[in-house]
């Protein structure tokens, strides 16, 4: 049996996510024997937690440093453990409460920003179709960039070529982890069925 250049091209890949995949569960059970097991008595917020921090880690630690969003990823989970210990201010997801200054900060803001975009838009003279158009193809195009930057990790830093590929690799990424987490499920499920 011959396969084509695709064909070969789709079984190197296949066996190369199969690698990915293994990798992955072996680093992410390592990591969850090593934050599962500092207190068995934990509440099933921080369980989950302790499953989302390893599970970064895991996946960041594949990629060793090769890409920036790995980097970003175990920079972040550091600081997720920073966080972890100090759990007292932090809502359920783990993230720190803002005061209620720095939000009511951030509402103002808000409103000023928005109110000066109304006035410009008022005073600004009418513009022919084709620069309407291309003006709001550039800013829709701005504003999911923006968007894919705070998706990515690290993403915040990096220029729109490398934010690309940066994304598609974190992509592939993520899929191997839904692929193992979804395999342990349907594998626990099983178990529990006999």
């Amino acid at each position: 049996m011959t396969f084509s250049p695709s064909h070969r091209v789709d079984l190197k890949r296949m066996a190369s996510k199969a690698s990915l995949k293994q990798k992955f569960l072996k680093k992410w059970m390592e990591g969850l024997r090593t934050y599962g097991s500092s207190n068995p008595f934990t509440t099933v917020s921080e369980r989950k937690r302790i499953i989302k921090l390893s599970a970064d880690i895991a996946m960041a630690s594949i990629q060793e440093g090769a890409t920036k969003w790995s980097r970003a990823l175990i920079e972040n989970a550091s600081q997720g453990m920073d966080t972890f210990k100090k759990s007292a201010m932090s809502d359920d997801r783990g993230a720190r409460l803002p005061s209620a200054a720095s939000v009511a900060k951030k509402i103002a803001s808000k409103k000023i920003s928005k109110s000066r975009r109304r006035r410009t838009r008022i005073c600004e003279p009418p513009r022919p179709k084709r620069l309407q158009a291309r003006s709001i193809a550039k800013r829709l195009v701005k504003k999911r960039t923006q968007v894919l930057k705070n998706l990515v990790p690290g993403g915040e830093s990096m220029d729109d070529a490398s934010l690309i590929k940066e994304t598609l690799d974190y992509i592939m990424s993520l899929q191997v982890q839904v692929d193992v987490m979804r395999s342990l499920a349907c594998m626990s499920e099983h178990l529990h069925r006999k």
